[in-house]
């Protein structure tokens, strides 16, 4: 990967481009593509309420927003009978429940990927639903029943909606590294998981990290989530144009985080708007995250690395034909996401992504990105690749050749 900087009249047409194609999408879709959607009458949150009236034993449950720290403890305190007790009375509420312990809330969320199956198969021959609505119905239990299969490790999930999930790929316990994918628009329970384009999807660019790691690095125990748990974009509108939902993903990100266990380093992989999530959030996140990766990027909100107020160390990777080096790296009145990360001025360190082809390969196996990837999550600095260009980069990392 090559980064260049754009003459200045190219600039400006990029951004001329830019803002005409804003007012389009402004004045055919209007704003309501950015309103919050309201779950209150979702079961996730039918869970919880059912959760702050509980007891256990006579003990009044915590509330379920308490810092992670506190319901470890209270967890803690539980014998297995009663852990499992509340992973089948309030199954989304302790499924999601940062600080429960991870084995539970796999339990928790089976029992509630279970119960929305059920809720889909009801759907599929209800005849108050168009058979647009009963085909994805049928789709959506096809999806539940997949999630359930044996050895899937579910970290959250809540149906309300598109929806939204995470899965582990390793023992998030034991492990002595760990590393997020944060995926970008059009990310939903449907498209967590593909058969075709496998490596696109957050499942298979997770599995496809976890394998390389293990590769890169034998004994190292490392621990991959597929981190779907935030609302994305869907297509290129307004809504990807904005930090909207970035803001509310950087939230749920930070939680995620901080509600691991134990403290090993925590290194974020974040492809396409999922680079916007993670800038979003990388001044709040705890130290514990020592990289953040970013592939494919429009903008992480930010005009240098430096100016994203973390200590982590800021990578970024964009390949050839991407086209996502085509949108103008601008923030206009709150729509576009600022510098292009790859940029010499940004300040990131700038990584090879030979082999990959477009905007979604990135990890497929056998690129370098991957590899580099792989390495960054099992602490390999010296043998990072970094892009042909980026002399900083070869340098703080005396090991490695320009690709």
């Amino acid at each position: 990967m090559t980064s260049f900087d754009s003459s200045p009249q190219l600039s400006a047409w990029r951004a001329l481009l830019a803002l005409a194609v804003v007012f389009v999408m402004l004045a055919t879709t209007g704003w309501t593509a950015v309103r919050h959607h309201k779950d209150a009458a979702s079961p996730l949150a039918a869970s919880l309420s059912a959760w702050e009236s509980g007891h256990i034993n006579g003990r009044a449950l915590p509330d379920p927003g308490a810092p992670a720290g506190r319901l470890a403890h209270f967890f803690a305190s539980l014998d297995v009978r009663q852990r499992a007790l509340l992973a089948t009375r309030y199954p989304l509420a302790v499924g999601n429940m940062n600080g429960a312990p991870v084995e539970l809330r796999y339990r928790a969320n089976h029992n509630a990927l279970d119960e929305a199956r059920k809720t889909e198969r009801r759907r599929m021959h209800d005849n108050r639903l168009s058979p647009l609505g009963q085909q994805e119905a049928e789709r959506r239990m096809k999806r539940f029943d997949v999630m359930m299969h044996p050895g899937r490790q579910v970290l959250s999930f809540d149906p309300m909606g598109s929806g939204r999930i995470a899965e582990v790929f390793g023992d998030l316990d034991r492990a002595s590294r760990v590393s997020v994918v944060v995926p970008g628009v059009d990310t939903n329970l449907l498209t967590f998981e593909r058969t075709n384009r496998k490596y696109s999807a957050p499942v298979g660019m997770a599995q496809s990290l976890y394998r390389a790691e293990r590769s890169a690095s034998p004994r190292a125990r490392t621990a991959v989530i597929a981190w779907a748990d935030y609302t994305a974009p869907i297509g290129l509108g307004v809504d990807a144009a904005t930090s909207m939902r970035a803001d509310d993903g950087a939230i749920r990100l930070n939680s995620l985080v901080r509600g691991l266990p134990g403290h090993s380093p925590v290194a974020l992989y974040c492809h396409s708007y999922g680079s916007v999530v993670c800038g979003v959030a990388a001044r709040k996140l705890p130290s514990r995250v020592s990289d953040i990766a970013v592939a494919g990027s429009p903008g992480m909100r930010a005009d240098t690395a430096a100016q994203l107020g973390t200590g982590a160390r800021v990578w970024a990777t964009r390949d050839g034909d991407d086209w996502i080096q085509d949108v103008p790296n601008m923030e206009v009145g709150g729509l576009g996401h600022g510098a292009d990360p790859t940029s010499r001025d940004f300040g990131a360190r700038v990584l090879s992504a030979r082999g990959a082809i477009g905007h979604t390969g990135y990890f497929e196996p056998g690129t370098e990105s991957l590899r580099n990837f792989a390495d960054i999550g099992t602490g390999s600095y010296r043998a990072v690749r970094c892009a042909s260009g980026d002399d900083a980069c070869r340098k703080e990392f005396s090991g490695t050749t320009a690709a």
